[in-house]
C-alpha cells in the first residue's frame, strides 16, 4: 500500500469514528469518568510484561480492562504532552513546547476535555497535576483546582533546606519554573506514612470527593506526581526491592550508533539535583542502580495511592457506572541510550502506559499492540460516554479496538522534540516495525539529521540505520508519511 492510501485510509477512519460518537443522552444517564494521570511513568509495570515491578493496583485494574501496548504521547515533556492530551490537539497546533507557555495565550478559545464535560452536564474537578503545576486552567472545572500540594520530601530538614533555597531565588526575582533549580537530593526514603508525601494527600482528597460527588456525573482528574525526580516515598517501598547493588542496569547503557548530537540530551533535569554529578560527568554505575530502585519504589508508592481511590469507587458502589483511564504523561529513561530523563524522541520518552477499563465493553486483561496516540484519547471518552466530539480534534477514536484489539489500526504514531531554543524540530514516526526521525530546521524545514531504528532486529534502537544503503526506500517512504502527516 503506498503512503497516500495509507493516508488516505486514517482520514476515512478517523472522520466515521469521530462522528460515531454523537448522542442526545442526558448526562445523568451517561458513565462516570476517572482520569488518572500520572507523572513520568514508564511501562515499567507488572501489566506490561515487567515481574519484577510491584504494581499490584494498576495490574488489577488491567486484569478487568485493557492494556494498550504501543501508546505514545506527541512530546515527551510534562507541559507539551499534557496540552496535547488535554486538547486533542498537536504540539505544532497548540505551540506548546516549553514548559511555559499556556496554552490559553496560543490557542485561547479550544475547549479542553473536562471542560467539553463541564459543558455537558458534569461535575468536573481535579487533584495534583493534570495540567502542568503553575499552569491550571480554571475554565476545565466546576470547582477550583487546588493544585499539587507539597512538600516533595518527608524529611522536614530537607524540605526546609529546599524552600529556603527558593525563597533566595524570589528575593532575586527568580519567576516560574526556574525556581525549580533548587532541588534537594534526588531520592528520598524515610519511614513516614503515606500522606506525609503529597500522592497521599492527593488520594485522600480524591477519596473526599468521590464521596461528595457520588450522586452527579463526574469527570473527576487524580493527578499522582510519582515517580516524577525526586523518587521520594515511604520506606516500605523501597524495602519492595533488592538492594541497589541488586538492581540490574540496561544493557544498551550507552548512546545509539550512529545517532545525531539532535538525538540525545545532557539530562540537566536530573544533574540538578544535589547529588548528582554535574557538567557532563557520566553518572555511576552504583549512583544508577541507586536511582533506578528509588524510581520502582516511587512507582509502587504511586501504585498504592491508586489503590485507596480504585477501593474507594468500589465501596461507593461506583465502578459499574465508572471508566477508569489511566496514562503517564510521557515515558522515561533509566539509564539506556545513555539517557535519563525524557526529553528525547526515543522509543523509551515517547511511549507511556495507558489502561482503559469500561464497564460493560473492556472484556478484562484484554491487551492491543495497535499504534495508539495521547491525541486519541479526547474523542475515545466522548464516545464512551456518548459526547459528540468538538471541532478541531487531531486523533482518532479507539474504541473499535476494545471489542477488536487486533483489528487493523494506524500505520504511524507521531511525535515531536524541539532543539536549540526550537530553532530545529525533531519529528519522530513509530510504524509497526520501524522508528524513523526527521531533525529539521524550523525555518525552512531542511533535514539536518536522520535516524532509523528497526525494531525487528533491533528494538532497544542502539543502532542508527538510516544511512544503510539497504535502507533507502525506508527512509523515502516513512519520510513521505511523516512529512504527510
Amino acid at each position: 500500500m503506498n503512503v497516500f492510501k495509507i493516508i488516505v485510509v486514517c482520514l476515512g477512519l478517523s472522520a466515521s469514528f469521530a462522528f460515531a460518537a454523537q448522542s442526545t443522552q442526558p448526562a445523568a444517564n451517561r458513565m462516570n469518568v476517572l482520569f488518572i494521570a500520572v507523572d513520568d511513568l514508564r511501562p515499567q509495570l507488572g501489566c506490561y510484561g515487567q515481574p519484577q515491578m510491584k504494581t499490584p493496583n494498576i495490574d488489577a485494574l488491567a486484569a478487568r480492562g485493557m492494556v494498550f501496548n504501543r501508546a505514545y504521547c506527541q512530546q515527551a515533556v510534562c507541559s507539551p504532552s499534557r496540552t496535547s492530551l488535554l486538547t486533542g490537539r498537536r504540539p505544532d497546533t497548540t505551540r506548546v513546547y516549553d514548559l511555559e507557555t499556556h496554552f490559553r495565550t496560543t490557542i485561547p478559545d479550544v475547549i479542553t476535555l473536562p471542560q467539553h464535560f463541564k459543558n455537558n452536564g458534569y461535575h468536573t474537578q481535579a487533584f495534583g497535576k493534570i495540567y502542568h503545576s503553575g499552569l491550571e486552567d480554571d475554565a476545565s472545572w466546576s470547582v477550583p483546582h487546588p493544585g499539587t500540594p507539597g512538600p516533595a520530601y518527608a524529611n522536614p530538614a530537607v524540605a526546609e533546606r529546599v524552600k529556603a533555597l527558593r525563597d533566595k531565588l524570589r528575593a532575586e526575582g527568580v519567576k516560574g519554573q526556574s525556581l525549580f533549580r533548587a532541588k534537594g537530593p534526588s531520592w528520598e526514603a524515610e519511614d513516614v506514612p503515606d500522606d506525609r508525601l503529597p500522592d497521599g494527600k492527593i488520594a485522600n482528597s480524591a477519596i473526599e470527593a468521590l464521596n461528595q460527588i457520588k450522586d452527579k456525573p463526574f469527570f473527576l482528574a487524580v493527578g499522582f506526581t510519582k515517580p516524577h525526580l525526586p523518587f521520594s516515598a515511604p520506606k516500605k517501598y523501597f524495602d519492595l526491592y533488592p538492594p541497589a547493588d541488586q538492581i540490574a542496569l540496561p544493557k544498551d547503557y550507552a548512546k545509539p550508533q550512529g545517532a545525531p548530537d539532535f538525538a540525545v540530551v545532557n539530562f540537566g533535569e536530573l544533574r540538578g539535583y544535589e547529588d548528582m554529578p554535574k557538567g557532563t560527568d557520566p553518572i555511576p554505575e552504583q549512583t544508577a542502580r541507586e536511582l533506578i530502585r528509588a524510581y520502582y519504589a516511587a512507582t509502587s508508592y504511586m501504585d498504592a495511592q491508586l489503590g485507596k481511590v480504585l477501593a474507594e469507587l468500589d465501596r461507593l458502589g461506583l465502578r459499574e457506572r465508572t471508566i477508569v483511564i489511566l496514562w503517564g504523561d510521557h515515558g522515561w529513561h533509566l539509564g539506556e541510550q545513555g539517557q535519563w530523563c525524557k526529553h528525547t524522541n526515543f522509543e523509551n520518552a515517547t511511549r507511556a502506559p495507558l489502561v482503559l477499563a469500561v464497564p460493560g465493553k473492556t472484556a478484562g486483561g484484554a491487551k492491543t499492540d495497535a499504534l495508539v496516540e495521547f491525541v486519541d484519547i479526547y474523542p475515545s471518552l466522548c464516545e464512551l460516554v456518548g459526547l459528540p466530539p468538538t471541532q478541531g480534534l487531531e486523533g482518532t477514536s479507539f474504541v473499535p479496538l476494545l471489542s477488536e484489539p487486533a483489528r487493523a489500526w494506524k500505520p504511524a504514531a507521531f511525535s515531536q522534540y524541539p532543539r536549540q531554543g526550537q530553532k530545529v524540530m525533531g519529528y519522530s514516526i513509530r510504524t509497526d516495525r520501524f522508528r524513523y526521525t526527521e531533525w529539521q530546521n524550523t525555518a525552512d524545514k531542511k533535514v539536518l539529521a536522520t535516524e532509523l531504528y528497526d525494531h525487528q532486529t533491533d528494538p532497544a534502537e542502539t543502532k542508527n540505520v538510516a544511512a544503510d544503503a539497504d535502507q533507502a526506500e525506508v527512509v523515502k517512504f516513512l519520510s513521505q508519511l511523516l512529512n504527510a502527516r
